[in-house]
């Protein structure tokens, strides 16, 4: 049987237009609401990220992190 679906944790969440705009574009491909997307994605993180990959995107973020705040 699947666990349950329960949306416990709430918290506020600040993302860039282009964030906001892949999330919901990933939600509607798939067919649920963005925070079912968002649950899916970090429930399964692990598998759903390329881990070389991930850490080369980290760290151009991180290098261009105080050009993106300003």
């Amino acid at each position: 049987m699947p666990k349950r679906l329960r949306l416990t944790r709430r918290f506020p969440v600040a993302v860039t237009n282009d964030a906001y705009r892949s999330l919901t574009r990933f939600a509607t491909e798939a067919g649920i609401s963005t925070d079912e997307a968002l649950t899916f994605l970090f429930e399964h993180f692990g598998s759903v990220v390329d881990h070389d990959n991930l850490s080369h995107r980290l760290r151009l973020f991180k290098a261009e992190l105080e050009d993106r705040r300003a």
